[in-house]
């Protein structure tokens, strides 16, 4: 379990590390020109801390795991990440998304959660 565990949590990481550095780096403009409507809503300074919040996230997920430094981060890190997703989900089920737009928001969160879970748990480090 402790190696599917570890799979998932990989795989998330990859994706808010993607998305935050993506929302960091990119003006909120081209961001909204490539899809992303919900910037419109929000200040670019929003839309950066979102971005930030996500990478950091990301980087949550994998090192203090792999460096052993302060290990508790990892579930803390996958739990902040799920309150953001389900944020994510409430817009978009508010701005009238479909199931395209929101069921990615749905799975990461998901994910999220059985990660914080898990390691808060019995696979905790």
């Amino acid at each position: 379990m402790n190696i599917a565990i570890w799979i998932i949590t990989v795989l998330i990481a990859v994706a808010f590390i993607g998305a935050g550095l993506m929302k960091v780096a990119q003006p909120r403009a081209k961001l909204a020109a490539n899809g992303m409507a919900w910037v419109n809503d929000y200040s670019d300074a929003g839309v950066k801390l979102v971005g930030l919040a996500e990478l950091l996230g990301g980087l949550g997920l994998i090192l203090p795991a792999v460096t052993g430094v302060a290990p508790i981060l990892v579930p803390i890190a996958a739990a902040a990440l799920t309150v953001i997703m389900i944020g994510a989900v409430v817009w978009h089920l508010r701005a009238g998304d479909g199931a395209k737009e929101t069921m990615p928001s749905v799975i990461l969160g998901i994910l999220a959660l059985v990660v914080a879970i898990t390691r808060f748990g019995p696979w905790a480090f």
